[in-house]
């Protein structure tokens, strides 16, 4: 295992966590965004207001890309597992 493939590995592995991740992560911010500017323009000083809109927009997100989201997990757990012989030598 040399220095450049756990820098590759690791390059990968980030790219993977943050292609997976920024769907809900974009989501969870324009709708809490969006709520907050509602809140302020209407005065409403309700904290748990923006929870319900939130989690159902990461639902709707995971039902609509959660398929593509498993496919890139299991493709790149199937190729690290694929490479393992690799690792070794």
């Amino acid at each position: 295992m040399t220095e450049a493939y756990l820098i590759t590995f690791a390059q990968n592995s980030l790219t993977i966590a943050i292609t997976i991740a920024g769907p809900v992560l974009l989501a969870s911010l324009v709708v809490g965004s969006l709520v907050s500017l509602v809140q302020a323009a209407t005065q409403i000083n309700e904290v748990t207001l923006t929870f319900v809109p939130k989690i159902i927009a990461i639902i709707v997100i995971l039902a609509v890309f959660g398929g593509w989201m498993g496919q890139q997990i299991i493709s790149y757990t199937t190729a690290i597992f694929n490479d393992l012989p690799n690792l070794v030598k």
